[in-house]
């Protein structure tokens, strides 16, 4: 038989957090003196024999929150950008996804030992090789040694968007092909290869 839940903490000796806490009056809110570090300290200090050790840290945190934030407050008054902002600012710029995966096919390419594969840089390459403006005539026939080794699922999907893509510029009109000879030239490169 199932014992019945009983409603509340009454009896059972256990208080809930919220029932621990002191009451509002009893202590001292850090908007009101918008204190210092020693006035804080000495805030905590106070209220010591009445509140426990946890009470405790949760003021000074509380407190530490509402300096820095009077702290942000003033610098942003002052016209000076946080410290953060200007650590950001000194880091140095990581390289575009483009450059990592060009200088990870040719280090594919160069044999290199710290070369390791990675599925990122394969598939950013796989979606803009057909770009002469994000992969470069020169690293092309690189790419296209790289395609030869490629296997399963991916040389299956790279083949069908190939071929999508060659039969949605067979249908366009002839003058608008114009502007993507060199597109069409590596999609037939692509296919030959992977067919």
């Amino acid at each position: 038989m199932a014992k019945p839940k009983r409603k509340g903490l009454e009896g059972t000796g256990k208080e809930s957090k919220k029932q621990k806490t002191t009451p509002a009056d009893e202590t001292p809110r850090a908007s009101e003196a918008r204190p210092g570090k020693e006035a804080a300290s000495a805030m905590v200090q106070e209220a010591s024999p009445e509140l426990s050790p946890e009470e405790k840290r949760v003021l000074e945190r509380k407190l530490k929150k509402e300096r820095k934030k009077e702290e942000k407050k003033r610098l942003r008054e002052a016209g000076i950008a946080a410290a953060r902002t200007a650590n950001v600012q000194t880091l140095p710029a990581k390289p575009s996804a483009a450059v990592l995966a060009l200088e990870y096919l040719q280090g594919w390419a160069q044999k290199q030992e710290g070369w390791r594969f990675q599925k990122t840089r394969q598939t950013w390459l796989l979606l803009h090789m057909y770009d002469e403006d994000k992969v470069p005539d020169e690293h092309f026939a690189t790419l296209l040694d790289y395609l030869e080794g490629l296997k399963g699922s991916a040389r299956e999907l790279t083949v069908q968007k190939a071929e999508a893509l060659m039969q949605k510029l067979d249908e366009t009109d002839p003058e608008a092909r114009e502007g993507t000879l060199g597109k069409m030239q590596r999609l037939r490169q692509v296919l030959q290869l992977l067919s």
